[in-house]
């Protein structure tokens, strides 16, 4: 069940300010452990890979540490592949589906590729299921110069050195009911906007790159997930979310444009997953799996047409 009624903070057609935002920032609570569900996968996996802090969240840098993950035979011969997830630290499965599959599948590709994982970059957002950080601030519309995200900046800084030897970057996400029920309603009341009623995707769906498509690419990840979980079908008008379906489950955005994740290297294969955890066809674990399978498919196809 969605409502339409206004965002409770702040007055209809203002943008908020600084009161605004902290009324927001006081109805954020604690709703599971950063430590309990990230950081022990995280230490168990110090047995098979090199882990890497690469940052602390200024407002409470004790409890927010910054992880990646690093393949422990390194060789600057391989290509590199970047898996990112939790940008939007609400998005359950995207965090979970990169530790999975750096638990169980990433030996599969070992001396062929260079991993780099950073599973969950906001974990302020993980704790409070939230998809802005504490500054109400859309960490994946922050990839840019002098990032307004702690967030976005710590990964920046992490990757810049490897920023065009990136072969494959994939970002997983996901999109719940709350999207269209909290999220795009603090969205449009935060900016000042009316909020305009929308759908959500029933399924998996990929956004390629507006300015440098990968069609053949995307559509074999799609491929892949689709032996695991429904694909999102397009609406009546052709389209997901708005953005008109170029292939079978696949959308396309201008990813450096808008900041995003996804745009943040100048890797020539590069994508942003969705799933819909709150589909009657789907679960929590099947999502996770749908995010492995689309991971495993996105390095496959990129190591077979990385010379084509």
């Amino acid at each position: 069940m969605t409502s339409h009624s206004p965002y409770p903070i702040g007055t209809l057609g203002t943008a908020w300010g600084e009161p605004e935002r902290k009324t927001w920032l006081a109805r954020q609570t604690l709703q599971r452990s950063y430590a309990d569900d990230v950081l022990t996968i995280i230490d168990r996996l110090r047995a098979t890979w090199t882990v890497i802090e690469y940052g602390r969240l200024p407002h409470d840098p004790a409890r927010y540490p910054l992880f990646a993950l690093k393949s422990r035979d390194w060789r600057d011969a391989l290509p590199v592949v970047l898996v990112t997830g939790g940008v939007h630290g609400y998005e359950t499965s995207g965090v979970h589906g990169a530790l999975r599959f750096a638990e169980r599948h990433a030996a599969a590709v070992a001396g062929k590729v260079n991993l780099l994982v950073a599973p969950c970059v906001s974990p302020w957002g993980y704790e409070t299921i939230q998809r802005w950080n504490v500054d109400a601030v859309d960490p994946n519309r922050s990839f840019v110069a002098n990032s307004p995200a702690p967030e976005s900046a710590a990964l920046m800084a992490l990757v810049a050195p490897l920023r065009d030897r990136v072969l494959l970057h994939i970002d997983l996400h996901e999109t719940t009911d709350t999207d269209e029920s909290e999220f795009r309603p603090a969205l449009a009341a935060r900016d000042g906007k009316p909020f305009e009623p929308g759908t959500i995707p029933d399924g998996f769906y990929l956004v390629d790159d507006t300015e440098r498509p990968q069609t053949a690419f995307q559509s074999a990840v799609i491929d892949a997930v689709a032996q695991v979980t429904h694909i999102a079908p397009a609406d009546e008008a052709g389209c997901i979310i708005g953005s008109k379906v170029v292939a079978p489950g696949v959308i396309r955005y201008p990813l450096q444009q808008l900041g995003l994740c996804a745009g943040m290297t100048d890797a020539r294969f590069r994508t942003t997953t969705e799933v819909y955890p709150d589909s009657p066809r789907a679960t929590p674990e099947l999502c996770v799996q749908a995010q492995v399978a689309a991971v495993t498919a996105a390095i496959g196809y990129a190591l077979g047409h990385r010379d084509g």
